[in-house]
């Protein structure tokens, strides 16, 4: 395997084992516990002039912390997406300053971009020629341009709610997409009958199945602070479904801190729909991991997830950062939406603007102060479901 000099292979989060990342693939093979790539910090010579001296054209330009060699990846340059400051809202907020991190930028359209990158170049090194995943929808999508890439065939389990155009982009990417009547819980399960049916033969790019989805998505924190001129924000709010990109920004956080280019962490944010919001109700409650959310309602079908695989790993992360967690209605989260694109410009699909409605109900609960820096995490581009924004206008006479 083509990996770089820090990379020390894979910990598991529950048992504490190592294993060397080429005998490893997924789950802890003692514990069953998620798997983390773990790196040796101590001895890697970066900093901020490193990567500033670099061109700002793609996450493999941070490749040091990451477990792959840039010229082994399977890449179409996804990442280095713009920080947009957007000071009209940072008004209404009440805040210094507030940034959205626009993700609709990649080449899927998605922040789904980034693990993906990096699960597939350790499926290719791992010699697949065949992955499989269940998605929510954007997922499925990149799972497939990214396969299509590396010249593998992927299977795709896509529930029917599933938006139009995810849909016919796995099978413009040539995928495998199998539609599953019903929520992501009935893809979820369609795609496990078939893995016991394939077994080896597939290989799982399932969140916090693979241990390099999360992985591939800290590089989010990593850009983010660097166009701050390394600056860490105070605050970072993230539309959270299972959670994969809060927990590898919190990681990236800690590792800028322990590699001394920075001296602080952001307070981190997880919003969801209240029609499921199973970190929600654990941070609240103050539970270390989630209960399934047994009816989960809520347009905003990229976040409904009502069994999150990495609850734990995310309620670690909101507390050590001293950040919590909030959620709204599916009305507050569209109208959040339509406001943020017709008052500062950017586009954010319904699932993303959860993280602007939750900015906006943190400020009411005046979470930030009057000079902090905050940044809003929007995931994805609203091309793909416009209609759902375009049709609550409509509802309201516009």
């Amino acid at each position: 395997m083509e990996t770089t000099r820090a990379f020390e292979g894979l910990e598991c989060v529950d048992c504490g084992e190592s294993f060397a990342a080429a005998a490893a693939t997924h789950r802890c093979p003692e514990c069953g516990g998620i798997l983390d790539p773990a790196y040796d910090l101590e001895n890697l010579d970066v900093d901020a002039e490193t990567f500033g001296a670099r061109r700002f054209d793609s996450l493999w330009r941070y490749a040091e912390l990451l477990p792959f060699t840039r010229g082994s990846a399977v890449s179409m340059d996804e990442g280095a997406t713009a920080l947009v400051p957007c000071p009209g809202l940072a008004d209404e907020l009440g805040v210094g300053e507030l940034y959205i991190k626009d993700e609709g930028r990649n080449p899927t359209g998605t922040f789904r971009d980034r693990g993906q990158t990096v699960a597939m170049t350790a499926a290719a090194q791992h010699g697949a020629s065949e992955v499989a995943l269940a998605s929510t929808g954007n997922a499925g999508q990149s799972a497939g341009a990214y396969a299509g890439r590396a010249g593998l065939d992927a299977h795709v389990f896509l529930p029917s709610r599933s938006g139009f155009t995810t849909k016919a982009m796995v099978n413009v990417h040539g995928g495998d997409m199998n539609v599953v009547q019903g929520r992501i819980g009935d893809a979820n399960a369609a795609f496990e009958d078939a893995m016991d049916e394939h077994g080896e033969a597939w290989y799982s790019l399932q969140a916090f199945a693979t241990p390099y989805r999360h992985e591939g998505k800290k590089t989010l924190l990593y850009e983010t602070v660097e166009q701050l001129d390394w600056e860490t924000p105070d605050h970072v709010v993230y539309p959270t479904g299972d959670g994969g990109g809060l927990v590898g920004m919190w990681k990236a956080a800690t590792e800028l801190r322990e590699l001394g280019i920075t001296a602080d962490v952001p307070a981190m944010y997880a919003a969801q729909a209240e029609g499921c919001a199973p970190i929600v109700r654990a941070f609240q409650e103050g539970r270390d991991a989630h209960e399934p959310w047994d009816t989960p309602d809520t347009i905003c079908g990229g976040i409904e997830i009502p069994d999150p695989a990495g609850s734990r790993l995310v309620l670690e992360a909101l507390r050590e950062s001293n950040g919590g967690a909030v959620a709204a209605s599916d009305e507050e989260i569209l109208e959040a939406g339509t406001a943020v694109a017709s008052r500062a410009g950017p586009e954010m699909g319904a699932t993303c603007a959860a993280a602007a409605a939750g900015a906006w109900e943190l400020a009411d609960r005046d979470a930030f102060g009057e000079d902090d820096t905050v940044v809003v995490v929007s995931t994805g581009t609203a091309n793909k479901a416009a209609d759902v924004l375009r049709s609550h206008l409509m509802s309201k006479g516009i």
